[in-house]
């Protein structure tokens, strides 16, 4: 990629930090960890820091959290 090319379409590669996030490789979206769905870079809300992973929404966030062991199930 060329320094005036765009992210195209394709996905970001980012590193997930406390409160924040780093993009390491340009793209306009990431996959959600749990659900499979396309983000958005500009509205991706929901990480693990922990896992390095993005989620869609806060019902996706929680799922990975069980899945992990550290949130109870219902």
């Amino acid at each position: 990629m060329n320094r005036f090319e765009g992210p195209g379409e394709r996905p970001a590669k980012i590193r997930y930090l406390d409160g924040d996030f780093q993009i390491i490789m340009p793209g306009n979206h990431v996959v959600c960890a749990v659900t499979g769905d396309i983000i958005p870079v500009e509205e991706l809300k929901y990480w693990s820091v922990a896992r390095q992973e993005a989620y869609v929404d806060v019902h996706a966030s929680i799922a990975a959290e069980q899945r992990a062991g550290l949130l109870p199930t219902k």
